[in-house]
């Protein structure tokens, strides 16, 4: 326990709230393709269909707000273990009209036969990120529980977790950075920095446990990483990194079974092994020992699982009809596209040919997958997967319900409240989202976007000179001109983008 935390944390960090942020991978939107790309049906999501979402460890229930949002028809529930949490949630909410989501506070320990379970509807969809390797033993059974009881048939359960053998070489840097914090401060973000620099220092003389490409990037992130974030990650006394075989093998409990990553491209087996890692794990039909060599032989540090509760299989057929009917919408600018990305076996070329006449018809707004594999002009037909892993996979596309529709109250309020709370200097590259309305899904933003985009759905002209004088106020004249260049920028190549999604207007309707 750390010297500044009382008992009830039961070694973890409760003493400083985490990071708001939002992490695409837990839309439901996102893991029903990434069923698909594992050749299961996972659930029907269409505009009209109403969904329950539960998220565990929902923190400051930013991510679930943005869902709810975006979603009128969903039921969204945060459970958090920190009231402090599950308190900023509710005021959120209240600030932006959201009457979709509630938050509750428990012990998942012993939710799952405690009275407010009753309160918690059944779920079609149950997410949890940065929570399973964090825990203790009774709250990764209590959680097991939970699921078993509160997940519906063929319901959808994500879980991101710090995995093996990828962490293995920073075992002994987070233990150095938790024990020298806890000696030389007394509130855990504060641990959490002073426990950076001992492990920086040492890294620095060479340390022969703390060198190495995955080290050296970890200590490359503790510079701007926010202290909170880092005492939520490193300083709890229950962290251990998990193997995917143990993590199948817990979750079976609750009658989940494994399908595929949320990582889109890493159910591509050509884009994650090279041919002779892929000749050995053909030998295997068991899809848990092909992942066991996969984390062998790949930088996975962080696997972000999926699992149905009651797997129905696919046909390949079936499969490519589900796909071909799912709408994407271009998240960038076409000038911004990145026709090479990096895969965990190197990099990926998009063909020009093929997928540029799609990018073409993306910038005009979403579209249907079926409709882009039909296109003139393209020198090939391709499939589904293909379109849909490449692009979404690299990041450059999204799945939609529909295209966006003029943002309504709820959405504008939730935005403009997060700019709001959130947005200062130190954070603009933090990772978040802008509500949106009819496409059904957030959109991953910097933080920068959150406050521009916020200011633009309140009908204000963009004045990015006044904009980069609030935003940039102490800093020096020339950083500040460096603000408003960037952000007349990113009003040029996002605007249409927001547009299309929901965040703001349509152009027909400006």
């Amino acid at each position: 326990m750390s010297r500044g935390q009382s008992d009830w944390g039961e070694g973890y960090v409760t003493d400083v709230a985490y990071t708001p942020g939002y992490y695409p991978h837990q839309s439901p939107l996102h893991l029903q393709l990434a069923c698909l790309l594992g050749g299961v049906a996972g659930i029907d999501i269409n505009p009209e269909t109403p969904l329950s979402y539960l998220e565990l460890g929902c923190g400051l229930g930013f991510g679930a707000l943005v869902l709810a949002a975006s979603n009128p028809a969903w039921r969204v529930t945060g459970i958090d273990f920190l009231p402090a949490h599950i308190a900023m949630a509710r005021e959120l909410a209240a600030e932006a009209g959201i009457a979709n989501a509630s938050f509750i506070e428990a012990d998942l320990a012993t939710l799952a036969n405690n009275p407010l379970a009753h309160d918690i509807p059944p779920a079609d969809v149950a997410t949890m990120h940065g929570l399973w390797s964090w825990v203790a033993d009774p709250v990764r059974d209590g959680i097991i529980t939970l699921l078993g009881s509160k997940v519906r048939p063929g319901g959808v359960v994500q879980v991101s977790y710090n995995s093996l053998p990828g962490w293995q070489s920073a075992l002994g840097l987070q233990r150095v950075m938790r024990e020298a914090g806890q000696r030389l401060a007394t509130r855990s973000d504060l641990q959490a920095t002073k426990g950076a620099e001992i492990v920086t220092a040492l890294a620095d003389a060479k340390a022969a446990h703390l060198q190495g490409g995955f080290l050296k990037r970890l200590l490359e992130h503790f510079g701007p990483r926010d202290s909170s974030y880092l005492a939520h990650e490193y300083m709890t006394a229950t962290w251990r990194p998990c193997f995917h075989a143990d993590v199948v093998a817990s979750l079976a409990a609750a009658k989940l079974s494994w399908v595929a990553s949320a990582y889109l491209l890493e159910n591509f087996p050509s884009l994650v092994l090279d041919e002779e890692v892929r000749g050995i794990v053909e030998r295997f039909d068991d899809a848990v020992m092909r992942e066991l060599i996969k984390d062998m032989c790949i930088n996975r540090s962080l696997r972000q699982d999926v699992f149905v509760r009651g797997a129905r299989r696919l046909s390949d057929a079936e499969r490519d009809t589900a796909l071909s009917d799912v709408m994407l919408a271009l998240v960038r600018s076409p000038e911004k596209v990145e026709w090479t990305v990096d895969v965990p076996s190197g990099q990926a070329n998009l063909e020009r040919t093929f997928f540029g006449p799609i990018v073409e018809r993306l910038a005009r707004g979403p579209c249907r997958v079926g409709d882009l594999m039909h296109l003139p002009g393209l020198e090939r037909r391709g499939n589904p997967a293909e379109i849909i892993g490449m692009l979404v996979g690299s990041n450059q596309a999204m799945r939609v319900l529909a295209p966006g529709t003029e943002p309504d109250l709820r959405v504008r309020r939730l935005n403009a409240a997060a700019a709001r709370r959130f947005v200062r200097p130190d954070n603009f590259s933090r990772g978040m989202a802008l509500a949106s309305s009819g496409s059904g899904t957030p959109l991953s933003c910097p933080m920068l976007d959150l406050f521009v985009a916020s200011r633009l759905q309140e009908n204000q002209p963009c004045d990015a000179e006044a904009w980069a004088r609030e935003l940039g106020a102490g800093q020096p004249e020339a950083e500040r001109q460096r603000l408003r260049e960037f952000i007349d920028m990113l009003v040029t190549e996002r605007t249409p983008v927001w547009r299309h999604v929901g965040v703001l207007p349509p152009a027909s309707s400006v």
